[in-house]
């Protein structure tokens, strides 16, 4: 449930950026979710839906890149992808990680009419 909160945050950063760039109508909107912030994208997209009807955002492509999650060994100094929570790692099997994507949430950009 909490990606309507965050559903109506995007929102509100598009419609803003979009009033700052004089634009009438939004048409698509780029975003970049990372695996471990538990955000579903089709969720986001049906909230999105709902928020955006009537306004300038309505009907606008909504545009998800998914960042897998990759660590970096603070140890053997390698990096590798995280499989499903497996805090080791694959090289050496020190559990000494450092998380280098992931958890990123943002809008990349928005496209405009």
């Amino acid at each position: 449930m909490h990606e309507l909160s965050i559903t109506q945050s995007l929102f509100d950063l598009v419609i803003e950026q979009a009033k700052k760039a004089g634009a009438k109508k939004v048409s698509a909107i780029n975003l970049v979710i990372g695996e471990m912030t538990g955000v579903v994208g089709d969720s986001i997209s049906f909230y999105m839906d709902f928020i955006a009807k009537n306004t300038s955002v309505a009907g606008a492509k909504l545009n998800i890149k998914t960042v897998e999650t990759r660590v970096k060994c603070r140890d053997c100094r390698q990096e590798s992808r995280l499989h499903e929570f497996d805090w080791t790692c694959p090289h050496c099997g020190s559990g000494n990680l450092e998380l280098i994507s992931g958890k990123e949430l943002f809008v990349e950009s928005i496209e405009v009419d």
